[in-house]
């Protein structure tokens, strides 16, 4: 009986352990995470506040709105279009751009994205696209320091489909105290910013950006000149704090999406890979996967397009004019039609290639000469 008791004992003391080291270990993962997060729009924040409040003197709109609107674009500067395009508001090519652009999958695979030298060129280009578009004329009758109703005027002008868009943008503004920088001007955000970040003072390359003479006015302890070298450059910074993924973490984090052609189930491979591995994560046949996508091989690169389900026989647009570079694959692929019916649709043989500009049909067939 006593040796009964105290094997209980002992896995009852086991389990509590087991237990406890578990809690632990969560614990310290989530506040991992929490730091990686505060860290990245923090940073954002110091970088990008200048370039905000330089556009509330030219357009009138409320830094807080124009900063809370960045962070959440691009996921505190993380997002692929800011990163590789900088472009932090997401704007599309439209009729009008002349400019590089990028492909980048958002209401539907491969849209054309602006690309800019500059996040300069794309703060002010958001400041453009609203102070031009009637939508939002209402918006610059509102008080400029009331971002509440700025943020709600943006909502019911159809800024974004979110019915939560204006409380997101309310809560990012008042959890980062942005509306500071509402009354401040571009002679002394970074004042502000030294003000709501003052371990900046260790910061060397931010230091620089601050003229020596308005230091003592605008800071009680005159840290700009005696400043020890310390820090280096934004993108080093983010290094330090960033949690950087492995290949498999990216490959894993893979979400279905929803098609505007039907509704059809798809997948925009974000590193490469190949068909393998697709087929185990989303429990699909190897042989399906490479027959609805017509693949010709087992290798996926990065950014391609890959169904779950039968493609359709027809597209979701009448018409669509080729790019440079792009195959009836290609084709295919975006407007998620099966790559036979392209080819008839459009009566071409089959591995004949589209110029750039060709008109392809997706729903009905071309006319005969």
């Amino acid at each position: 009986m006593k040796h009964l008791v105290f094997h209980l004992s002992f896995q009852n003391n086991k389990k509590y352990k087991m237990k406890r080291l578990f809690l632990s270990i969560s614990l310290l993962v989530l506040s991992k995470f929490s730091a990686q997060t505060w860290a990245t729009e923090d940073q954002y924040i110091q970088k990008f506040a200048k370039y905000a409040v330089e556009e509330m003197e030219k357009y009138k709109i409320p830094a807080s709105i124009t900063l809370a609107q960045g962070l959440l674009e691009t996921g505190g500067g993380q997002s692929r279009l800011a990163q590789e395009g900088k472009n932090h508001f997401g704007i599309k090519c439209k009729e009008d751009w002349t400019g590089r652009t990028m492909k980048h999958t958002d209401d539907a695979p491969n849209e054309c994205f602006r690309v800019y030298d500059d996040p300069r060129q794309s703060y002010e280009d958001h400041s453009i696209f609203l102070s031009t578009r009637k939508y939002y004329a209402n918006l610059f009758k509102l008080d400029m320091r009331d971002y509440r109703a700025w943020a709600t005027g943006l909502k019911k002008a159809g800024y974004a489909t979110n019915p939560r868009y204006a409380s997101i943008l309310i809560t990012k503004i008042e959890k980062y105290k942005l509306y500071e920088f509402d009354n401040t001007s571009s002679n002394e955000v970074l004042y502000a910013v030294l003000k709501m970040y003052p371990d900046l003072k260790d910061d060397r390359t931010f230091m620089a950006q601050l003229d020596p003479s308005k230091a003592v006015k605008k800071a009680k302890d005159p840290v700009t000149v005696e400043v020890p070298y310390k820090q280096t450059s934004y993108a080093q910074q983010q290094k330090r704090v960033e949690r950087i993924k492995t290949k498999a973490e990216i490959l894993n984090s893979i979400l279905i999406k929803s098609h505007p052609n039907d509704g059809l189930k798809y997948i925009v491979i974000p590193e490469d890979t190949d068909v393998k591995f697709i087929a185990n994560k989303f429990k699909v046949s190897e042989g399906r996967l490479i027959k609805w996508n017509e693949l010709e091989g087992e290798t996926l690169k990065k950014n391609d397009i890959v169904f779950l389900e039968s493609k359709n026989s027809t597209g979701n647009t009448a018409t669509y004019k080729a790019e440079s570079g792009e195959d009836m694959h290609d084709i295919a692929q975006k407007f998620g039609i099966k790559l036979n019916k392209l080819y008839a649709k459009n009566r071409m043989d089959e591995g004949q290639q589209p110029s750039a500009g060709q008109l392809i049909y997706l729903i009905d067939k071309k006319p005969r000469n």
